[in-house]
């Protein structure tokens, strides 16, 4: 398959594009500096841009099938950042009839973690969830088959395949998951085209 990964650098897409060249598929890393990935393989090929670019994306996105998204926020200010790479993104799958797209979201963005847990996530993260969530109802919008991961805390670590995941809420006294671990289910999902159109909470 041609996977086409967005935030590639960042600890969730490092993963990914390694578990999806270990199962044989051919991985465009779409990177705003190419240095950060060190990875090298015969099936990866990177392409430097700026997915805030809507020229940048479209090109990209041209010749694959799959879209993966494991794009972060920056910063805890309110921003519309990632709604509009969202929208970049979709503007280009739609332009060159891609389908499907798995997208790296955060549990909090419908409120739906609960007690003290929850209540922190929301002062904290009160704007990267906004913006987070705008970019899903963005692609959620675009009648695309798509998958949307809402893990609990990201921690680094050696991949477990000893997580949980549920619709629409979040793994009951769920806290954390490794990166890794959201790599595996976002590569299982792709492969066995489980969760489609679904948002889905994650955590150990």
């Amino acid at each position: 398959m041609k996977i086409i990964v967005f935030g590639a650098t960042g600890g969730t897409g490092k993963e990914f594009v390694k578990q999806a060249l270990g199962a044989g598929h051919y991985v465009t890393a779409f990177v705003r500096t190419p240095s950060k990935l060190q990875v090298d393989h015969e099936r990866l090929t990177i392409i430097q841009g700026d997915a805030l670019n809507k020229i940048d994306v479209d090109r990209a996105v041209e010749g694959h099938e799959t879209v993966v998204s494991c794009l972060g926020a920056e910063g805890l200010k309110p921003s519309t950042v990632l709604e509009e790479m969202a929208q970049n993104i979709v503007l280009a799958m739609q332009k060159h009839g891609l389908r499907r797209i798995l997208y790296v979201a955060s549990a909090g963005i419908y409120k739906e973690i609960p007690g003290f847990l929850g209540w922190m996530s929301q002062r904290l993260l009160k704007n990267v969830l906004e913006d987070h969530r705008r970019a899903v109802n963005t692609i959620m919008a675009a009648d695309l088959n798509y998958t949307i991961a809402r893990p609990m805390r990201l921690d680094d670590g050696a991949l477990t395949k000893e997580y949980r995941s549920t619709e629409g809420i979040v793994p009951e006294n769920g806290k954390r998951i490794n990166r890794s671990d959201v790599a595996h289910f976002l590569l299982t999902a792709l492969e066995e085209e489980k969760w489609m159109r679904e948002t889905v909470g994650l955590a150990n």
